[in-house]
Protein backbone atom coordinates (compact mmCIF):
# COMPACT_ATOMS: atom_id res chain seq x y z
CA UNK A 1 0.00 0.00 0.00
CA UNK A 2 1.63 3.32 -0.85
CA UNK A 3 2.41 5.94 1.35
CA UNK A 4 -1.03 7.71 3.32
CA UNK A 5 -2.09 11.15 2.06
CA UNK A 6 -0.60 13.99 4.61
CA UNK A 7 -3.92 14.76 4.78
CA UNK A 8 -5.53 11.53 5.81
CA UNK A 9 -5.38 10.34 9.76
CA UNK A 10 -4.86 7.44 10.69
CA UNK A 11 -7.65 5.59 13.05
CA UNK A 12 -7.08 4.91 16.68
CA UNK A 13 -7.25 1.56 16.09
CA UNK A 14 -3.53 -1.65 15.76
CA UNK A 15 -5.35 -1.94 11.83
CA UNK A 16 -4.15 0.33 9.64
CA UNK A 17 -6.90 2.26 8.39
CA UNK A 18 -6.90 6.24 7.13
CA UNK A 19 -9.26 8.23 6.58
CA UNK A 20 -9.70 11.58 5.90
CA UNK A 21 -13.61 12.32 6.62
CA UNK A 22 -14.80 9.44 8.84
CA UNK A 23 -16.40 8.03 5.70
CA UNK A 24 -14.56 6.31 3.58
CA UNK A 25 -10.81 4.37 4.60
CA UNK A 26 -7.66 3.19 3.02
CA UNK A 27 -6.13 0.23 4.36
CA UNK A 28 -3.65 -2.45 3.47
CA UNK A 29 -6.52 -5.07 3.97
CA UNK A 30 -9.70 -5.06 1.88
CA UNK A 31 -12.63 -6.09 4.57
CA UNK A 32 -13.80 -8.68 2.87
CA UNK A 33 -10.15 -10.11 2.90
CA UNK A 34 -9.62 -9.61 7.08
CA UNK A 35 -8.74 -12.52 9.06
CA UNK A 36 -9.91 -11.57 12.58
CA UNK A 37 -8.28 -11.52 15.13
CA UNK A 38 -10.79 -10.77 17.72
CA UNK A 39 -13.32 -13.63 18.75
CA UNK A 40 -16.58 -12.43 17.24
CA UNK A 41 -19.04 -11.48 19.44
CA UNK A 42 -22.63 -10.86 18.02
CA UNK A 43 -22.04 -12.61 14.42
CA UNK A 44 -21.73 -16.02 14.05
CA UNK A 45 -19.47 -18.00 11.84
CA UNK A 46 -21.76 -18.23 9.07
CA UNK A 47 -22.95 -14.92 9.47
CA UNK A 48 -19.45 -13.31 9.27
CA UNK A 49 -18.68 -15.58 6.10
CA UNK A 50 -21.88 -14.65 4.63
CA UNK A 51 -20.70 -11.10 5.17
CA UNK A 52 -17.34 -11.44 3.39
CA UNK A 53 -18.47 -13.42 0.10
CA UNK A 54 -21.74 -11.16 -0.22
CA UNK A 55 -21.48 -7.71 1.19
CA UNK A 56 -23.58 -7.75 3.72
CA UNK A 57 -24.85 -9.40 6.80
CA UNK A 58 -28.54 -9.05 8.84
CA UNK A 59 -28.50 -8.82 13.42
CA UNK A 60 -31.76 -9.67 14.15
CA UNK A 61 -33.10 -7.49 17.02
CA UNK A 62 -29.81 -5.73 17.45
CA UNK A 63 -32.49 -3.45 19.14
CA UNK A 64 -35.64 -4.12 20.87
CA UNK A 65 -38.67 -3.91 18.38
CA UNK A 66 -40.49 -1.31 20.66
CA UNK A 67 -37.82 0.61 20.79
CA UNK A 68 -37.43 1.11 17.08
CA UNK A 69 -41.11 1.94 17.23
CA UNK A 70 -41.15 4.50 19.39
CA UNK A 71 -38.45 6.21 16.82
CA UNK A 72 -40.94 5.89 14.13
CA UNK A 73 -43.11 7.72 16.21
CA UNK A 74 -40.55 10.03 16.92
CA UNK A 75 -39.88 10.25 12.95
CA UNK A 76 -43.79 11.33 12.22
CA UNK A 77 -43.72 13.85 14.59
CA UNK A 78 -40.78 15.59 13.87
CA UNK A 79 -42.13 16.11 10.45
CA UNK A 80 -46.03 17.10 11.55
CA UNK A 81 -47.46 13.63 9.59
CA UNK A 82 -50.15 12.05 11.24
CA UNK A 83 -49.54 8.45 10.60
CA UNK A 84 -53.61 7.79 10.33
CA UNK A 85 -53.74 10.48 7.83
CA UNK A 86 -52.30 9.83 4.36
CA UNK A 87 -53.30 13.13 3.15
CA UNK A 88 -50.74 14.98 5.83
CA UNK A 89 -47.79 12.73 4.16
CA UNK A 90 -47.50 15.15 1.38
CA UNK A 91 -47.05 18.69 2.68
CA UNK A 92 -46.29 21.65 0.74
CA UNK A 93 -42.86 23.41 1.52
CA UNK A 94 -39.93 25.31 0.53
CA UNK A 95 -36.92 23.93 -1.24
CA UNK A 96 -33.35 25.66 -0.58
CA UNK A 97 -32.20 23.55 -3.46
CA UNK A 98 -32.72 20.78 -6.00
CA UNK A 99 -31.20 18.60 -3.12
CA UNK A 100 -33.34 19.50 -0.19
CA UNK A 101 -36.35 18.57 -2.96
CA UNK A 102 -34.70 15.10 -3.83
CA UNK A 103 -34.13 14.39 0.10
CA UNK A 104 -37.91 15.19 0.34
CA UNK A 105 -38.99 12.49 -2.51
CA UNK A 106 -36.42 10.28 -1.16
CA UNK A 107 -38.01 10.54 2.57
CA UNK A 108 -35.15 11.37 4.51
CA UNK A 109 -35.78 12.96 7.93
CA UNK A 110 -33.60 16.09 9.01
CA UNK A 111 -32.99 14.85 12.34
CA UNK A 112 -29.49 13.76 14.24
CA UNK A 113 -29.08 14.08 17.72
CA UNK A 114 -32.29 13.46 19.30
CA UNK A 115 -31.91 11.01 22.59
CA UNK A 116 -33.97 7.99 20.88
CA UNK A 117 -31.64 8.11 17.85
CA UNK A 118 -28.58 8.16 20.61
CA UNK A 119 -30.24 5.41 22.48
CA UNK A 120 -29.62 3.01 19.28
CA UNK A 121 -26.15 4.03 18.84
CA UNK A 122 -24.93 3.42 22.69
CA UNK A 123 -27.15 0.14 22.64
CA UNK A 124 -24.59 -2.56 23.08
CA UNK A 125 -25.35 -4.92 20.58
CA UNK A 126 -25.35 -3.02 17.63
CA UNK A 127 -21.59 -1.38 18.60
CA UNK A 128 -20.41 -5.02 19.00
CA UNK A 129 -21.79 -6.16 15.42
CA UNK A 130 -19.53 -2.83 14.35
CA UNK A 131 -16.74 -4.16 16.14
CA UNK A 132 -16.97 -7.87 14.81
CA UNK A 133 -17.09 -6.34 10.97
CA UNK A 134 -14.08 -3.91 11.77
CA UNK A 135 -11.92 -6.13 13.62
CA UNK A 136 -11.34 -3.29 16.15
CA UNK A 137 -12.77 -1.65 19.12
CA UNK A 138 -12.08 1.75 18.53
CA UNK A 139 -14.99 2.72 16.52
CA UNK A 140 -16.58 6.69 16.08
CA UNK A 141 -20.26 6.45 14.87
CA UNK A 142 -21.84 7.91 12.25
CA UNK A 143 -24.05 10.99 12.64
CA UNK A 144 -26.89 10.37 10.46
CA UNK A 145 -30.79 10.77 10.13
CA UNK A 146 -33.82 8.83 9.45
CA UNK A 147 -36.02 7.78 6.57
CA UNK A 148 -39.58 7.23 6.58
CA UNK A 149 -40.73 6.91 2.57
CA UNK A 150 -44.18 6.88 2.40
CA UNK A 151 -45.51 5.60 -1.22
CA UNK A 152 -43.69 7.92 -4.18
CA UNK A 153 -46.76 9.60 -5.53
CA UNK A 154 -47.89 13.28 -5.23
CA UNK A 155 -44.42 15.29 -4.52
CA UNK A 156 -42.87 12.59 -3.20
CA UNK A 157 -43.05 10.99 -6.86
CA UNK A 158 -39.43 9.79 -8.48
CA UNK A 159 -40.74 11.33 -11.17
CA UNK A 160 -39.39 14.57 -9.96
CA UNK A 161 -36.31 13.56 -10.24
CA UNK A 162 -34.45 13.87 -13.57
CA UNK A 163 -33.12 10.69 -15.11
CA UNK A 164 -29.58 10.81 -15.60
CA UNK A 165 -27.45 8.24 -17.46
CA UNK A 166 -24.25 8.28 -15.41
CA UNK A 167 -23.92 8.63 -12.05
CA UNK A 168 -25.76 8.25 -8.79
CA UNK A 169 -28.98 6.57 -9.15
CA UNK A 170 -30.48 6.23 -5.55
CA UNK A 171 -32.00 2.40 -7.27
CA UNK A 172 -28.82 1.22 -7.36
CA UNK A 173 -25.41 2.56 -7.08
CA UNK A 174 -22.05 1.65 -5.09
CA UNK A 175 -21.03 4.57 -2.02
CA UNK A 176 -17.23 4.71 -3.59
CA UNK A 177 -15.30 5.33 -6.65
CA UNK A 178 -15.13 1.45 -8.11
CA UNK A 179 -12.48 2.63 -10.80
CA UNK A 180 -10.14 3.50 -8.43
CA UNK A 181 -6.42 0.97 -7.85
CA UNK A 182 -7.01 0.93 -4.26
CA UNK A 183 -10.55 0.12 -3.41
CA UNK A 184 -11.48 2.09 -0.49
CA UNK A 185 -13.36 0.70 2.59
CA UNK A 186 -16.66 1.78 3.83
CA UNK A 187 -19.69 0.45 6.03
CA UNK A 188 -22.96 1.58 6.15
CA UNK A 189 -25.83 0.25 8.36
CA UNK A 190 -29.96 0.89 8.84
CA UNK A 191 -31.47 -0.27 11.92
CA UNK A 192 -35.39 -1.29 10.25
CA UNK A 193 -37.92 1.25 12.61
CA UNK A 194 -40.83 -1.32 11.23
CA UNK A 195 -41.06 -4.28 9.28
CA UNK A 196 -40.73 -4.97 5.71
CA UNK A 197 -43.55 -5.65 3.30
CA UNK A 198 -44.26 -5.81 -0.36
CA UNK A 199 -44.46 -2.74 -2.27
CA UNK A 200 -43.20 -0.52 0.85
CA UNK A 201 -39.78 -0.13 -0.89
CA UNK A 202 -36.74 0.16 0.71
CA UNK A 203 -33.24 -1.74 0.86
CA UNK A 204 -32.50 -3.49 -1.89
CA UNK A 205 -28.62 -4.53 -3.42
CA UNK A 206 -26.96 -6.96 -5.43
CA UNK A 207 -24.49 -9.62 -3.38
CA UNK A 208 -23.95 -11.36 -7.04
CA UNK A 209 -22.15 -9.00 -8.45
CA UNK A 210 -19.98 -8.00 -5.03
CA UNK A 211 -18.95 -12.05 -4.85
CA UNK A 212 -18.12 -11.38 -8.12
CA UNK A 213 -16.70 -8.05 -8.33
CA UNK A 214 -13.03 -9.32 -9.52
CA UNK A 215 -14.53 -10.80 -12.63
CA UNK A 216 -16.88 -8.44 -13.50
CA UNK A 217 -14.83 -5.48 -13.19
CA UNK A 218 -12.32 -7.34 -15.60
CA UNK A 219 -14.66 -7.80 -18.52
CA UNK A 220 -16.17 -4.08 -17.98
CA UNK A 221 -14.68 -0.87 -20.57
CA UNK A 222 -12.16 1.29 -19.23
CA UNK A 223 -14.77 4.27 -19.42
CA UNK A 224 -17.63 2.28 -17.28
CA UNK A 225 -19.45 4.18 -14.53
CA UNK A 226 -17.62 4.76 -11.32
CA UNK A 227 -20.67 4.46 -8.86
CA UNK A 228 -23.94 3.17 -11.17
CA UNK A 229 -23.12 -0.66 -12.08
CA UNK A 230 -24.65 -2.10 -15.21
CA UNK A 231 -25.50 -5.68 -15.06
CA UNK A 232 -27.78 -8.34 -16.40
CA UNK A 233 -30.39 -9.12 -13.72
CA UNK A 234 -30.76 -12.25 -14.76
CA UNK A 235 -27.35 -13.56 -14.23
CA UNK A 236 -26.71 -11.16 -11.20
CA UNK A 237 -29.74 -10.49 -10.04
CA UNK A 238 -30.80 -8.01 -7.43
CA UNK A 239 -32.64 -8.77 -4.14
CA UNK A 240 -34.47 -7.08 -1.41
CA UNK A 241 -33.33 -8.63 2.58
CA UNK A 242 -36.33 -9.11 5.04
CA UNK A 243 -36.32 -7.08 8.00
CA UNK A 244 -38.58 -6.99 10.94
CA UNK A 245 -38.84 -3.80 13.47
CA UNK A 246 -35.02 -3.92 15.30
CA UNK A 247 -32.88 -5.75 12.94
CA UNK A 248 -30.29 -3.73 11.88
CA UNK A 249 -28.43 -4.59 8.61
CA UNK A 250 -24.81 -3.81 7.62
CA UNK A 251 -23.44 -3.49 4.43
CA UNK A 252 -19.88 -3.13 2.32
CA UNK A 253 -19.64 0.63 0.56
CA UNK A 254 -18.20 -1.80 -2.46
CA UNK A 255 -22.10 -3.71 -2.58
CA UNK A 256 -24.23 -2.06 -5.41
CA UNK A 257 -27.27 -1.00 -3.32
CA UNK A 258 -30.21 1.05 -3.30
CA UNK A 259 -33.64 2.21 -2.35
CA UNK A 260 -36.41 0.79 -4.31
CA UNK A 261 -39.59 2.69 -4.77
CA UNK A 262 -42.64 2.49 -2.47
CA UNK A 263 -45.47 1.76 -4.86
CA UNK A 264 -48.03 0.54 -2.24
CA UNK A 265 -51.39 2.05 -1.57
CA UNK A 266 -50.46 3.45 2.31
CA UNK A 267 -47.11 1.81 3.78
CA UNK A 268 -44.08 3.29 4.58
CA UNK A 269 -40.92 2.22 4.62
CA UNK A 270 -38.50 3.78 8.28
CA UNK A 271 -35.04 3.09 9.16
CA UNK A 272 -32.63 5.12 11.03
CA UNK A 273 -29.15 5.41 8.86
CA UNK A 274 -26.32 3.94 11.25
CA UNK A 275 -22.77 2.88 11.13
CA UNK A 276 -19.77 2.67 12.72
CA UNK A 277 -16.13 3.26 11.51
CA UNK A 278 -12.68 3.52 12.64
CA UNK A 279 -11.99 5.91 15.10
CA UNK A 280 -9.76 9.41 14.33
CA UNK A 281 -9.13 10.67 17.48
CA UNK A 282 -6.30 12.76 15.75
CA UNK A 283 -8.11 14.59 13.38
CA UNK A 284 -9.24 17.05 15.94
CA UNK A 285 -11.24 19.34 13.39
CA UNK A 286 -13.64 16.24 13.01
CA UNK A 287 -13.63 15.57 16.29
CA UNK A 288 -14.67 19.18 17.53
CA UNK A 289 -16.84 19.28 14.80
CA UNK A 290 -18.95 16.03 15.89
CA UNK A 291 -18.91 17.07 19.50
CA UNK A 292 -20.02 20.80 18.42
CA UNK A 293 -23.18 19.04 16.49
CA UNK A 294 -24.42 17.02 19.36
CA UNK A 295 -23.70 19.73 22.16
CA UNK A 296 -25.97 22.43 20.15
CA UNK A 297 -28.18 19.97 17.96
CA UNK A 298 -26.59 21.33 14.94
CA UNK A 299 -26.45 19.58 11.87
CA UNK A 300 -23.26 17.38 11.23
CA UNK A 301 -21.13 19.45 8.43
CA UNK A 302 -18.90 16.70 7.19
CA UNK A 303 -21.15 15.26 4.91
CA UNK A 304 -22.57 17.95 1.99
CA UNK A 305 -25.83 15.96 1.80
CA UNK A 306 -26.75 16.31 5.44
CA UNK A 307 -29.14 19.41 5.64
CA UNK A 308 -31.01 20.03 8.31
CA UNK A 309 -34.75 20.61 8.64
CA UNK A 310 -35.63 23.84 6.60
CA UNK A 311 -38.58 24.97 8.62
CA UNK A 312 -38.07 23.92 12.42
CA UNK A 313 -34.55 22.67 13.06
CA UNK A 314 -33.94 20.29 15.66
CA UNK A 315 -31.92 22.94 17.81
CA UNK A 316 -35.80 24.56 18.39
CA UNK A 317 -37.09 21.95 19.81
CA UNK A 318 -35.06 19.41 21.89
CA UNK A 319 -32.08 19.25 24.83
CA UNK A 320 -28.82 17.63 23.98
CA UNK A 321 -29.40 14.14 24.70
CA UNK A 322 -27.02 12.07 27.41
CA UNK A 323 -24.97 9.84 26.48
CA UNK A 324 -23.05 6.78 28.96
CA UNK A 325 -19.57 5.90 28.36
CA UNK A 326 -19.76 3.80 25.23
CA UNK A 327 -21.58 6.69 23.37
CA UNK A 328 -18.79 10.00 24.61
CA UNK A 329 -16.57 6.93 22.93
CA UNK A 330 -18.39 6.49 19.60
CA UNK A 331 -19.33 10.63 19.64
CA UNK A 332 -15.17 11.78 20.37
CA UNK A 333 -15.85 12.97 23.52
CA UNK A 334 -14.03 10.65 25.08
CA UNK A 335 -10.76 8.83 23.88
CA UNK A 336 -10.54 4.80 23.13
CA UNK A 337 -7.00 5.74 23.77
CA UNK A 338 -7.20 6.66 27.25
CA UNK A 339 -8.55 2.85 28.32
CA UNK A 340 -5.77 1.55 26.43
CA UNK A 341 -3.33 3.54 28.29
CA UNK A 342 -4.64 2.31 31.84
CA UNK A 343 -4.45 -1.78 30.56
Amino acid sequence: MPTPDPYLHRAATDRPYFSADGETYLARTALREIRKTRPLRVLSEEDYDFWQTYGYVIVRQAVPAEEARQLLAFAWEFQDMDPDRPETWYPERPYRDELDRHLHVYGFVEAYQHRLQWSMRQNRRVYEAFVDVWDSEQLWVTLDRLNLNPPNTGNRSRDLIEATDRGFDIELHWDVDTTQGILPQRVQGIIALNDTQDGHGGFQCNPELFRQFNQWQAAQPADRDPIRPTVDRAELPVVRPELKAGDLLIWNGLLAHGVAANTSADGVRAVQYLSMMPALEEHEELRTSRINSWRTLGTPEWNWTLVGDAVRPEWERYGSPELDELGEKLLGLRSWRAEDSAK
